[in-house]
């Protein structure tokens, strides 16, 4: 066990389909869940033009202009790291946390490590749809964000804008806690 207090860190990403390798991660934003003020967001360049339509329709962008204006890959995941570093002490563990983390996790664990070496967050991540099933009891079937926002009213909500939406999962990570 560690003695290391846990950072937890509230992260979304938005990207070009289903799964790392064959698509791109286009968006990544990032909150720390106990400061809300502590943000990261940065855009990046498709690896490639494979894209499902419906997931490019959902976030608003356009392959062309994040190739244009993303950052590299390199960058981006070096950017990503670097605002971690400045979060989490050397005392302390980053822990991911998504709303659906597996997905989410899967494309920033691909990205880090081809892109900056190794995924500081490790091998695992903390998933808030399993996280509130387990503390309220309930079904899979009511972890849907918009039963979750029913029972827990939190004042933000997910608009597909990564940032946004990590704001938006932090609020429900910190009600469901609370709970």
């Amino acid at each position: 066990m560690s003695d290391k207090k846990e950072i937890f860190i509230s992260v979304d990403v938005e990207t070009s389909g289903p799964i790392p390798g064959e698509y791109s991660l286009l968006t990544i934003g990032a909150v720390n869940v106990d400061d809300p003020s502590q943000t990261f967001e940065c855009t990046l360049k498709p690896l490639s033009r494979n894209a499902d339509p419906k997931a490019m329709e959902v976030i608003g962008l356009s392959l062309e202009d994040l190739e244009r204006t993303g950052s590299t890959p390199q960058e981006a995941m070096y950017r990503f790291g670097q605002w971690l570093e400045e979060v989490i002490d050397a005392n302390e563990v980053g822990v991911f946390v998504g709303f659906n983390a597996p997905f989410d996790w899967s494309f920033v664990n691909y990205y880090f490590h081809r892109f900056a070496g190794e995924n500081p967050f490790g091998f695992s991540a903390l998933d808030i749809k399993a996280y509130y099933m387990g503390r309220m009891g309930c079904s899979w079937s009511d972890t849907r964000s918009s039963k979750i926002a029913a029972v827990l009213h939190p004042t933000t909500r997910g608009t597909h804008d990564a940032l946004d939406d990590a704001l938006y999962q932090a609020e429900l990570f910190r009600l469901i806690r609370g709970h």
